[in-house]
């Protein structure tokens, strides 16, 4: 006997085994059943999502033998050769390959005859957007005065290329993408049928390889049932499918937390190894880091059967929620200036790098399972070390100011200020009149809090204004750099000037 593909084979055949569709099922399903029957459908949807089997589906429930029902039997001559693809009276039109209006009009003109077999003919014009101008318009007549006799159905990838004259004409039904989740389930059941053993994690790849289709999954699985020779394992199908493994990702992630670039360049080596798609990783990280952002702000959002939940709040807990974001960015660049790079290795591992070199600037708390507050890894910085150290200050106020985790207007406040006297308890700290600004009470409590969690005891902060002495941070770091031979030769040649408060510290 010949052999029937997977996709073929299991194909829907009524509206209860159509997958993921249950919005549109249930509509179909009522105005079949109260004969509340509109003249025209237009089904729209990504490819594998059953726009055509739905179309067929809808056919056979028109035209049963027994009669006009949401539950059509199946067994009667009619519904046997719509399952067949011979019934008479259903015309399938693929609008791919039957553009010009002249075999638009031709296929019309044969509406007007009545069904020979069934109750209606039935005419389904697959990809109905890819119609020339002038084929919309030869139908918009028969669309707006059908014959009794006569249903539409229109399926589409793209229907914001129909011309809204058409649309206006039609019942239209969205189907989604089915989700990983029960594309997943749905393989497991057919490979029980078929009697090929799978592993729940082979299963799970394919159908998030898949992409919402479960016609590509279902010609996947065919794939891996051959690759693997019968048993289809998680290792044969990631080989095929080329994916990452999970282990890849939370390694260079944790490279990233950790600041670790040789870690993450040997992921990326270990990965070109094997021969893994470095546009593919980068989607996967991008997925990684969504999943990382949700197990920080709504842990509750993440999938119950979600593999590495553990693993993913303990990695949420080791970047700041701002770092996250950065990344996912990143990532996403990164992907798409793929083939602009030298090679797609470099263009992974640049991105890794520029992961690392590139930190949110004051970089902050992280957020824990439950939104509170969690410090980031321990590798980040000095900074960034974790509270009650009971550091001992040894009177450098500009290096114990680059050192406070502390941003915007209360770093400002740390960079251009003076220490005039620090007791053990108290600190006085003076700022120039012209920055008086700096001193207001918001910014002088939060450096007095990033004061007391990186010296281990409370502090006492107040704040003089005066002449704070060419002793700041940044009046420092301007100093050191007029003192550059580089610098210096650029201001004698060029007449360049330094422009102070573009000075900002190295993180």
């Amino acid at each position: 006997m010949t052999y029937q593909v997977l996709a073929r084979k299991w194909r829907p055949r009524t509206f209860e085994s159509l997958l993921g569709q249950e919005h549109v099922v249930r509509a179909l399903a009522h105005a079949l059943d109260q004969r509340r029957l509109h003249h025209a459908y237009l089904f729209t949807g990504t490819r594998g999502v059953g726009k055509t089997t739905l179309a067929r589906i809808l056919a056979k429930a028109l035209n049963c033998e027994k009669g006009i029902s949401a539950k059509p039997c199946g067994g009667c001559p009619a519904c046997v050769e719509i399952d067949g693809g011979r019934f008479v009276d259903l015309i399938e039109v693929d609008a791919a390959t039957n553009t010009k209006v002249d075999e638009m009009r031709q296929l019309l003109e044969n509406a007007v005859y009545s069904p020979t077999r069934g109750r209606f003919k039935v005419y389904v014009i697959d990809e109905v957007h890819m119609l020339s101008t002038s084929a919309f318009n030869s139908m918009l007549k028969t669309l707006e005065e059908p014959p009794e006799h006569i249903k539409f159905v229109l399926a589409t990838t793209d229907p914001q290329k129909i011309p809204v004259t058409v649309l206006s004409r039609c019942l239209q039904f969205n189907l989604k993408q089915v989700s990983a989740s029960v594309i997943a389930a749905h393989l497991k059941r057919l490979a029980g049928e078929e009697a090929v053993p799978i592993e729940e994690e082979a299963a799970r790849l394919i159908a998030a390889a898949a992409r919402g289709s479960v016609r590509d999954a279902l010609s996947l699985l065919d794939q891996a049932i051959a690759y693997s020779a019968g048993s289809v394992t998680a290792e044969a199908v990631g080989t095929m499918l080329g994916t990452v493994d999970d282990a890849y990702l939370y390694a260079i992630l944790d490279a990233v937390a950790a600041g670790d670039a040789r870690a993450a360049l040997a992921a990326a080596d270990d990965m070109e190894a094997r021969n893994i798609s470095f546009d593919g990783a980068l989607q996967e990280l991008a997925n990684l880091l969504h999943q990382v952002a949700l197990a920080q702000t709504a842990p509750e959002a993440l999938a119950e059967d979600c593999a590495h939940r553990d693993r993913l709040i303990a990695l949420a807990q080791g970047f700041d929620a701002e770092e996250v974001q950065l990344h996912y960015q990143i990532a996403l660049h990164g992907r798409q200036d793929l083939p602009l790079a030298p090679d797609d290795y470099a263009g992974f591992t640049m991105t890794l790098l520029r992961m690392i070199a590139f930190r949110p600037e004051g970089r902050g708390t992280a957020l824990g399972p439950a939104g509170k507050s969690a410090r980031g890894a321990a590798a980040a910085s000095p900074a960034h070390a974790g509270p009650k150290q009971a550091a001992a200050f040894n009177g450098d106020w500009p290096s114990l100011a680059r050192q406070l985790a502390v941003s915007g207007i209360a770093k400002q406040l740390a960079q251009q200020s003076e220490l005039k006297s620090f007791d053990g308890e108290s600190m006085t700290l003076a700022v120039a009149p012209a920055a008086r600004h700096l001193a207001d009470k918001p910014y002088r409590d939060k450096l007095q809090a990033a004061l007391a969690e990186r010296l281990g005891r409370p502090v006492r902060l107040s704040i003089q204004l005066g002449s704070a002495g060419g002793d700041t941070a940044q009046e420092r770091a301007a100093a050191a750099i007029g003192r550059d031979a580089f610098v210096r030769e650029l201001i004698e040649n060029f007449d360049a000037t330094i422009v102070e408060s573009s000075i900002k510290p190295v993180q």
